[in-house]
């Protein structure tokens, strides 16, 4: 596949892990997810939240990379869309290597500014035991490199569906290498 797209939208109302698939989902400009419990100006998450819920909430949306879901299953993991977590799984663009600021405009309208890498956390292995040590690993030099996707913050809305294209604008030099948010 050459052309970056949407391979699955999701959400949830309620504190759960996993995100059940959607149709569409609608992205709120400085909100995130229309309906997802993880919308809002302030941080949502429940470890920010316990920590100063007054913090800027830097997590609107989550993607991951579909093709993580292929490289966990090499060690033997079924991962589908949604079961992480995330609001929308993408396919044929390397979010992890992404500079923050990055624009990524999702179908005809919506655009998220990429804030930072997710901090993926013992709920994955909850969800699949281990897991979390096919999403978190060392590179060459002993850094810690996450996998379980990126985080965003919504600077336009609107609806996106599985399909839709995703563009990318890289934000001006020098860019800024993704951080946990």
């Amino acid at each position: 596949m050459n052309t970056a797209q949407v391979a699955a939208v999701s959400s949830n109302a309620e504190y759960a892990f996993t995100k059940p698939n959607r149709e569409s989902i609608t992205l709120l400009a400085g909100l995130g997810v229309e309906g997802d419990v993880h919308a809002g100006v302030t941080v949502k998450h429940r470890s920010r939240v316990a920590q100063d819920p007054t913090q800027p909430n830097l997590r609107q949306v989550h993607l991951i990379h579909r093709e993580l879901f292929d490289e966990v299953a090499e060690a033997g993991f079924s991962v589908e869309p949604g079961q992480l977590g995330e609001n929308v799984t993408t396919q044929g663009i390397d979010l992890l290597d992404l500079p923050t600021g990055t624009l990524l405009r999702l179908g005809e309208e919506a655009v998220v500014e990429v804030t930072g890498l997710r901090n993926p956390c013992l709920q994955i292995d909850n969800f699949q035991g281990g897991l979390l040590k096919q999403v978190v690993g060392r590179d060459e030099e002993g850094r810690l490199v996450r996998k379980a996707g990126i985080m965003g913050v919504v600077h336009r809305g609107g609806t996106i569906r599985p399909g839709d294209a995703i563009t990318v604008t890289l934000p001006p030099l020098p860019h800024v290498p993704l951080e946990r948010v």
